[in-house]
């Protein structure tokens, strides 16, 4: 029947170009409709006829019953939500009258629901299905919980939306899609968390917790019903709280640069168990495989940070609700929210940080390797390293993938700064100045890349620029990263640059910057060379290597064209010649069989050659009168 998937759809295509009004109008429409299939509809100044009460029997033969039903207690809530918008912007607040229609609106909206859900549980009549059950009751405490909430009471606001949160997180299990999730993320733990703080809930006691401890007063047949379907709900209260052990026993406090703090939230805690189990299953995927590609490794890191977002965005939710509460900067709740703020949103760049350095290779990308990051493009690595001669990729593709990881390193320098403009960071010198480092650490690997690419394009003055200032900048954060106390080695990259890492990169710069001055004095030098009128060499542009076996008449030789530089690839004989000249005259096994046919062929050429001289005997026609045709 997809109870829920009617009203969302519904809802979502009424209000994407208009309001509550239109959305009342179109529903009043859609009733009038579904009243004439059903034959139910009254005439054109016809009497007015009582509307009979929707039974078992009549939704099994019929579904239109159903859509009905569901229009029916819809339009009611698009009439209250609409008055409540109207009134909304008014300076002077909402009167008690207009407040009475609203409620009166919705609570006949979740009558009506009501009705319908006790209708669809005799389902040995209506032919529902238990999901369908389980949906009309979530609409209908839905709609209940919402005439509550307008009622201002907020212990049976707590239940109704309890009820209906326990039954949609029971629900996101067993069926694809997130329409639940909206609902619970949008609608239903916004109004739970509203509703205990005006009951006077602790704040620190997360939306699951709640919820289940308001759903025990709940009717046994809803239990029986969600135990078929989820029991672990009943347990957690949520099903993201499957793996984090439980919403009590969710992380009371979070340490910051040796110092902790308590979670003034709930949600902030909830979110912050969720990262650190994130964190543990990356760190198991990426220890059990070695051999994922840079774009498998990356994409393992996408739970951690969507945990962490989730992290930040709780906290900064909880720091703009203190605010709205009137809460100043010393008050104790808000510092610890505000080095809380600075602890996520440390952890949440590190791990963005870490994923572009599994993104940019080996090494954070130091090494010269330029590996195709696709499926397509690991198979046909494959199939080079099979071959006898990889294949060389062409120097504009090279370039093109380190500007790939120009723009990685870019990312990760903006990130770096971001840091450093977090509550607290400035504050700290020995975080700053390890945050310095490894922002120079970034700038020599990114420097290094672009003067790979000017040396592709044989601009060999500007890679030895280039490369002179990656090294400037790596003996800079060499002594700071490397006096930092290393801690246990994690398959994992973050934020943290190992002495290690630090080390290599150096030599490896010192290497590449040997290599760097010696292209370019070659350079200088074939420049400024000047070979000699006389050189056999020098005639014909061919190298010396190339005429080892002519001896200069002159006995003078060209010492500056010695070899071709650099090397290009050439084609060399690698067979005899008289090999292809012996091919006519060596009979192969395979030919043996054949041979009859052979001593027969003079024969049938000098046939041949005898019909081509008796035609070319025989007289040739002529058109009338002589003329040729």
């Amino acid at each position: 029947m997809d109870i829920t998937k009617f009203v969302v759809s519904h809802r979502e295509n009424a209000l994407l170009y208009g309001d509550y009004a239109t959305y009342r109008a179109q529903l009043s429409r859609k009733l009038l409709n579904s009243r004439k299939k059903l034959n139910i509809a009254t005439k054109s100044r016809g009497k007015f006829h009582p509307k009979a009460q929707i039974t078992a029997e009549q939704i099994s033969d019929n579904h239109e019953y159903l859509h009905l039903a569901l229009l029916t207690a819809e339009r009611t809530w698009a009439h209250a939500m609409s008055m409540k918008a109207l009134h909304a912007a008014d300076t002077k607040g909402m009167t008690s009258k207009t407040r009475s229609h609203i409620v009166s609106r919705l609570e006949k909206g979740a009558r009506t629901a009501e009705k319908l859900a006790d209708v669809l549980s005799q389902d040995a009549v209506s032919g529902a299905n238990p999901n369908d059950i389980l949906e009309a009751r979530a609409y209908a405490a839905l709609l209940r919980g919402a005439a509550t909430f307008e009622k201002q009471s907020w212990e049976d606001c707590i239940v109704s939306y309890a009820v209906a949160r326990m039954i949609y997180s029971a629900l996101s299990t067993s069926t694809k899609g997130d329409i639940y999730k909206d609902l619970l993320t949008d609608t239903i733990d916004p109004s739970i968390r509203y509703a205990a703080y005006q009951a006077k809930i602790p704040r620190t006691q997360p939306i699951p917790s709640i919820a289940r401890k308001a759903f025990a007063k709940a009717d046994d047949d809803l239990v029986n019903r969600l135990k078929a379907v989820n029991p672990s709900v009943l347990e957690q209260g949520d099903v993201a709280m499957t793996g984090v052990a439980g919403a009590e026993g969710a992380p009371t406090t979070i340490t910051w640069r040796s110092r902790e703090v308590k979670i003034e939230d709930a949600s902030i805690a909830v979110a912050w168990a969720s990262a650190q189990t994130a964190k543990a299953k990356l760190n198991e995927r990426l220890s059990s495989s070695n051999s994922l590609a840079p774009k498998d490794k990356a994409a393992a890191y996408d739970d951690i940070l969507a945990a962490t977002q989730d992290a930040v965005d709780a906290t900064k939710q909880a720091i703009d609700e203190l605010r709205g509460e009137g809460v100043t900067q010393s008050d104790s709740r808000m510092q610890s929210l505000q080095i809380t703020r600075t602890a996520v949103n440390f952890e949440m760049i590190s791990w963005r940080i870490g994923r572009n350095r599994v993104l940019a290779g080996e090494l954070d990308g130091a090494r010269a390797t330029f590996d195709d990051l696709s499926k397509r493009g690991k198979k046909s690595q494959e199939a080079e390293q099979a071959s006898e001669r990889p294949k060389e990729e062409a120097p504009g593709r090279q370039i093109a993938k380190l500007k790939e990881k120009v723009v990685l390193y870019d990312g990760t320098l903006q990130s770096l700064e971001t840091i450093t403009e977090l509550p607290g960071v400035a504050n700290d010198q020995e975080l700053f100045t390890r945050l310095q480092a490894t922002s120079q650490y970034f700038t020599a690997l990114k420097s290094l890349a672009i003067a790979r690419s000017h040396s592709l394009a044989h601009n060999d003055a500007n890679a030895l620029a280039l490369i002179r200032h990656a090294l400037i900048q790596t003996e800079s954060a060499l002594p700071i990263l490397s006096s930092i106390s290393s801690e246990e080695s994690s398959p994992a990259r973050n934020i943290l640059v190992s002495a290690a890492d630090v080390q290599t990169l150096h030599s490896l710069l010192n290497g590449e910057l040997q290599r760097a001055r010696a292209l370019v004095e070659i350079g200088e030098h074939n420049k400024n060379k000047k070979p000699s009128a006389g050189s056999s060499s020098s005639s014909n542009g061919n190298p010396l290597i190339g005429q080892l076996a002519n001896y200069p008449s002159n006995g003078q030789v060209n010492l500056e064209n010695i070899v071709v530089y650099p090397p290009r690839l050439e084609a060399i004989p690698v067979k005899p010649i008289f090999l292809d000249v012996a091919w006519n005259y060596i009979d192969y096994p395979e030919k043996i069989a054949a041979g009859g046919d052979k001593k027969q062929q003079p024969q049938r050429t000098e046939e041949v050659q005898e019909e081509q001289t008796q035609e070319e005997e025989k007289p040739k026609k002529r058109g009338w009168f002589g003329f040729g045709r």
